[in-house]
């Protein structure tokens, strides 16, 4: 066996390049050879899904699968767990393996579902005929992450901005702008990463079928950025008058409209979301009729107390030129949407309804086909006239509608366990689980450590720090790897997926920089590259490349290092002349090279960043 295995190492060593090319493309073989498992997901042709999973000592190993639930896996004599499902229709489901009692992502998949508490991965099924939301051979638009000063916030605040294929191609062409808000517990990323909003956009526009525009994702419950976060609770339920509401309109739409070509009155802005995102979108947009004339709600409903909309239905119609309302009937807000949709039709408020069946209710699946539905409407004022116009009523009622209440929001959404907690010079992590064992394994630490169960059956360690640098990290349940489940920043990876450790109160984390300019980080979707532009802009900047590890992606040295957070700080301090971050190997001439290889731990390599930007 160790004969083979050496044999099958030198025959990898000695392959073509498109191997070491290959994103975690050692690191795929050597597990392969290892575990005998070439994919941990195969989409067979009836339709029907096979997973594998590769855990030896595990006593029972589940899979939970959007379009299946939870069903149990069987053993093989190597320690390979496998079953089939379905069949099911083509599209993206969230999955995610129960080891033992504890989910955990898949390791062998580099998709997954950014989120402020559970972990999961993306399982994607192709269709023969083709999805609306493939990554096709079209133009793609960019990307770009962007941080700003909020004052409503009183701290800094994020959103993913994506820019559509001709953007900066003709400097006086301007755009309108789609406002589009996730979900509860999801993060700004969620759009893009697993709504395909972007794709969607780019094969509609190749189609024309849609009108070019820029799309903006806030993300939906800011507060949680703050270096000293409020204390915790259910989720965010307030909507008018709060500080997601604030931000949107004093800080995020004109920090938008000052940085990008936007054109700036209400028949050029739309607003909408899925789950809160859709409330937040709705009242946002009927208390500023004045800003916005194109609304969407995806499996949603918000306020029927608003001033001055609802009993003036006339004046209220004249400024709408889309109201449109999604909902499947097997969602669990179903009975609130529904009942929203007949008190506009009680009203006199004219809305688009569209209903369905059949995509598991209260999914991202749903939130898909919405946009697929709404994006060829929007800033097109005829297409979206004959829609209103063909609108027809609310559905009858039948008195077994589902109705969201506290209880059910207590019950989809606990409070919360804080970890990692970051206090003075400790960090506390937590992670609550039924397991005979549980550790810490933590970047630079040689050994991994012991964790406690405390009373309220919550395994605790805490640690001193010696240093403000990020590191990576996961809990051991068992002798399982496990990211942590209450912490919302994962370490992007061709493989297991570390769970990242940032000390809030750094100065070199955006949570506590204070109000001061920040650059953007733009992703190429046509090279796969990601760039580092500064806020103010010099001649002859120099160019810094960035290479990032074996097992790490494009986005590591962003997620990971903060690699524009230091930049930002340095800048803005006159420690270092504004300059350009580049990612990966790229062909333009760099003033300095860093590669993630050359150093263990993240610690080092922001140390190494801090060094080179300094001199």
């Amino acid at each position: 066996m160790k004969k083979t295995f050496i044999a099958l190492m030198m025959l990898a060593l000695g392959s073509t390049s498109a191997m070491a090319q290959a994103p975690g493309g050692m690191v795929n073989f050597l597990n392969e050879v290892r575990t005998g498992i070439k994919s941990s997901t195969i989409c067979n042709a009836d339709g029907t899904v096979t997973f594998n999973y590769y855990n030896p000592s595990a006593k029972k190993v589940m899979v939970d699968v959007q379009f299946a639930g939870r069903k149990e896996m069987q053993r093989d004599e190597r320690g390979r767990w496998t079953v089939t499902l379905g069949p099911t229709a083509p599209d993206m489901y969230p999955y995610c393996f129960i080891v033992d009692g504890v989910s955990i992502m898949d390791p062998l998949n580099t998709q997954y579902f950014p989120n402020e508490g559970f972990k999961s991965s993306l399982l994607e099924i192709k269709s023969k005929d083709g999805l609306p939301h493939d990554i096709k051979n079209v133009p793609h638009g960019k990307i770009e992450y962007i941080h700003y000063y909020s004052k409503s916030l009183g701290g800094t605040n994020n959103a993913v901005v994506y820019l559509p294929p001709t953007y900066g191609k003709e400097p006086n062409k301007k755009y309108p702008v789609f406002y589009l808000i996730s979900g509860t517990t999801d993060t700004e990323e969620v759009y893009y990463k697993v709504g395909r909003v972007n794709y969607i956009l780019d094969n509609l526009l190749n189609e024309k079928a849609a009108k070019e525009m820029i799309i903006v994702l806030p993300y939906g419950n800011p507060t949680k950025l703050l270096a000293d976060a409020p204390a915790p609770g259910s989720p965010q339920t307030k909507f008018g008058g709060d500080t997601f509401s604030n931000d949107l309109i004093n800080d995020l739409m004109p920090y938008i409209e000052s940085h990008y070509l936007t054109i700036n009155d209400r028949e050029h802005r739309a607003i909408g979301g899925f789950s809160r995102g859709g409330n937040q979108g709705l009242y946002n947009g009927l208390t500023n009729l004045d800003k916005f004339s194109y609304l969407c709600s995806y499996s949603s409903f918000t306020s029927t107390d608003i001033p001055k909309v609802y009993d003036k239905a006339k004046a209220t119609n004249k400024k709408i030129n889309l109201f449109w309302l999604g909902v499947g009937t097997d969602d669990f807000l179903y009975g609130n949407a529904r009942d929203y949709m007949e008190f506009l039709d009680n009203k006199g408020i004219h809305s688009v309804k569209e209903f369905t069946t059949g995509k598991f209710g209260h999914t991202w699946m749903n939130a898909k086909y919405f946009l697929t539905k709404t994006l060829p409407l929007l800033f097109n004022p005829e297409a979206a006239a004959e829609a209103m116009k063909n609108a027809k009523p609310a559905l009858a009622k039948t008195g077994k509608e589902q109705q969201f209440t506290p209880e059910v929001m207590a019950r989809i959404f606990p409070r919360p366990i804080i970890s990692p907690e970051f206090n003075d010079k400790n960090v506390t992590f937590r992670i609550k689980a039924e397991a005979r064992n549980i550790e810490i394994e933590i970047e630079g630490c040689t050994e991994r450590k012991s964790m406690t169960k405390n009373k309220d059956g919550v395994w605790e360690y805490t640690m001193s720090l010696s240093n403000d640098a990020p590191f990576k990290y996961c809990f051991v349940v068992d002798g399982t790897k496990v990211a942590d489940p209450n912490n919302m920043y994962l370490a992007p990876a061709n493989g297991f997926k570390y769970s990242i450790a940032s000390n809030p109160h750094s100065e070199y984390n955006f949570a506590s920089q204070g109000n001061i300019e920040h650059g953007v980080v733009t992703y190429d979707l046509n090279n796969n590259t990601a760039t580092y532009t500064p806020a103010k802009k010099t001649e002859n900047m120099r160019v810094i490349n960035l290479i990032p590890g074996s097992n790490d992606t494009i986005e590591s040295w962003f997620k990971v290092g903060g690699a524009d957070a230091i930049a930002d700080k340095l800048i803005a301090e006159g420690k270092a002349k504004p300059c350009i971050i580049t990612i990966g190997e790229q062909s333009q001439n760099t003033a300095a090279t860093i590669k993630a290889s050359d150093y263990p731990t993240w610690e080092k390599r922001c140390q190494a960043l801090i060094d080179t930007l300094t001199k």
